[in-house]
């Protein structure tokens, strides 16, 4: 059944610090680029059962904390652009634990104290900076492995890639880059004949 898709779901925070928090605009392709999500009409997404199922996965927020925030997305005909924005308590928190580990931060989290003035500092901030990306990778690893897991069961593939391997990413540095990757995501169905994923434009 396809449904028109909304594509933008705002979590915009006035006077919040993204680039010390660490906010990340992605985007996930499907395995060799297959239009599995939809397609567009009239410059719109309509979702299919499979574009609904990975609109549904990014909404849910019930086993996320809360230090883990997801803001506009939009789910395309052959892959998905997301805003991640990760505090800077799981910062310190994250280590090398898996991700299930994190669920009861909100409970556990510790603010780190403010750095002080040190020839550390750079380093300091390299190893919050990697943190930041290992969080991304297991919020990224486990919306792929859920999406993947309920589409396969519909359509009776189990095992077969859904998404392809890797994904791209880009620190949102500060509030007008957040705008201006929020107003691409928003126009992003509209523009689909002149997108670099579109069908017409690989190879």
């Amino acid at each position: 059944m396809n449904r028109p898709f909304p594509c933008r779901h705002s979590i915009r925070l006035q006077n919040y610090d993204y680039s010390r928090a660490g906010a990340y605009f992605v985007t996930i392709c499907t395995q060799d680029r297959v239009c599995l999500f939809g397609g567009i009409e009239n410059g719109v997404m309509v979702l299919n059962d499979y574009g609904c199922m990975v609109r549904d996965e990014w909404l849910n927020t019930s086993e996320t904390p809360e230090q883990i925030q997801r803001g506009e997305f939009v789910v395309m005909p052959n892959h998905f652009h997301g805003i991640v924005i990760i505090a800077e308590s799981v910062v310190g928190a994250i280590h090398e634990s898996p991700f299930d580990e994190l669920l009861p931060i909100r409970e556990r989290a510790i603010r780190e104290s403010p750095l002080r003035e040190s020839p550390l500092r750079e380093s300091s901030q390299q190893a919050r900076q990697q943190r930041r990306q290992m969080a991304l990778s297991k919020i990224i690893g486990r919306f792929k492995m859920l999406t993947a897991k309920r589409i396969n069961i519909i359509r009776q593939l189990a095992g077969v890639p859904v998404w392809q391997r890797n994904y791209y990413e880009h620190v949102i540095r500060n509030e007008a880059d957040y705008g201006q990757i929020a107003e691409y995501m928003a126009d992003n169905p509209r523009r689909w004949e002149e997108d670099a994923l579109h069908p017409n434009r690989i190879g």
